[in-house]
């Protein structure tokens, strides 16, 4: 696939580096500024697989027969970290784990794990795009390092693009070419933007053109607006991330953006957050005047996508399957954020949660996200399990 404007390998001119003090400006706790808003856990990773250097790299072009399709998984190729660098948002040497990705890493994990495909996206803070200049080159970047990773390896990757939410012109262009141009399979949004979450007034030009669309859209948290509170032992990303993520469904849901846009495809990260356990506490504010509407409550539980990244559980996984549409639960693993050893833990538990049938478990791990990824299926001539099987028993 031919990326315009750029080379195949995406190069960082020298004559577009921000000055200093924009660095500055954008670099707040330098590294823990991405850290933060992808929520990445710095655990180191654990050896993935026994797949040899020599093969690796064809093994990994050939995507397993019938894999799984990943959904929550990120990537952070040369260019774009390069430009985190740039930026003062990663140090030079060392930083977190997940800063030092690898594509080889990235496919023994898959390879470990059955997945077929993962949809790659960069959870970048919205607070990175602020300045309108530094959105133009850095959501560029982001997006043609992506596409020119699917285009490197078409059957083993899609991509969530990404836009500056903080810059809703812009933000529309960026989601036109990476939608277009640069052959997304969706758009990832951050869950809040300078303290205004997704359903704010704002906002609704860029959905209202991704709804004429029929886009996806990924939303991914980046921890409370006003802050967390700092528990000991207790990181952000166990509660805080969650929680932002039910606020922001909330948030779609009580501005009535969600019924604007009907043919809008919602991704909520990790399970929904607390979204379906707390359905029933929004529908009862919603009954008393002082909530969501009840009516609009249950239509969006329906209406919404869920990833497993939570990660689902035996204590999840039966409230995620009242509350949704089981078509509508897609695999996640959220790699390299949870590290290579913890993917096939919570892999392994999914296949064995005893709330999942045979024909469930297939549809999350594979068959759903065929039927919302229409790019990546028709680049992995892929089937659903039911076209091949009508009628199979559960």
């Amino acid at each position: 696939m031919g990326i315009p404007g750029t080379s195949p390998r995406f190069r960082l001119a020298a004559a577009q580096a921000p000055a200093p003090t924009r660095r500055r400006a954008l670099g707040i706790a330098g590294a823990g500024l991405l850290a933060a808003g992808a929520g990445f856990a710095s655990a180191p990773a654990a050896s993935a697989s026994a797949v040899s250097a020599e093969g690796r790299a064809e093994q990994g072009d050939r995507p397993p027969a019938d894999g799984r399709i990943d959904t929550h998984h990120h990537a952070l190729p040369r260019a774009m970290r390069d430009w985190a660098i740039t930026m003062g948002l990663l140090p030079e040497e060392g930083g977190p784990d997940w800063a030092r990705w690898s594509l080889c890493e990235t496919l023994e994990v898959m390879e470990a794990n059955h997945i077929a495909a993962g949809v790659a996206s960069a959870p970048v803070p919205s607070i990175a795009f602020r300045d309108r200049a530094v959105a133009a080159e850095g959501v560029r970047v982001c997006n043609e390092s992506l596409a020119d990773l699917v285009a490197d390896h078409p059957t083993r990757f899609g991509f969530f693009a990404n836009v500056a939410m903080a810059h809703v012109d812009l933000s529309i262009e960026q989601a036109a070419y990476a939608l277009d141009e640069l052959g997304a399979d969706g758009i990832i949004m951050m869950t809040t933007t300078e303290g205004r979450y997704l359903g704010d007034p704002e906002f609704a030009p860029l959905f209202e053109e991704l709804n004429r669309r029929r886009a996806v859209v990924f939303v991914h948290p980046q921890g409370l607006p006003e802050g967390g509170t700092e528990l000991p032992g207790v990181p952000d990303f166990i509660a805080d991330y969650p929680l932002d993520t039910t606020r922001a469904a909330l948030n779609l849901i009580s501005s009535g953006t969600l019924d604007r846009c009907p043919d809008l495809s919602i991704i909520l990260s990790h399970g929904g957050g607390f979204l379906p356990y707390a359905a029933g506490r929004a529908a009862s504010a919603g009954r008393q005047g002082e909530g969501p509407d009840e009516a609009a409550v249950q239509r969006a539980l329906r209406r919404f996508f869920y990833d497993t990244a939570l990660p689902l559980s035996p204590y999840a996984t039966p409230t995620l399957l009242a509350a949704a549409d089981p078509a509508r639960i897609l695999y996640g693993t959220d790699w390299p954020a949870r590290p290579a050893g913890e993917v096939g833990v919570i892999t392994q538990d999914l296949d064995r949660d005893p709330a999942l049938d045979r024909r469930t478990r297939r549809r999350i791990s594979r068959d759903n996200a065929l039927r919302l990824l229409p790019r990546l299926t028709a680049r992995l001539g892929a089937r659903t399990s039911e076209e091949r099987e009508p009628g199979c028993a559960t």
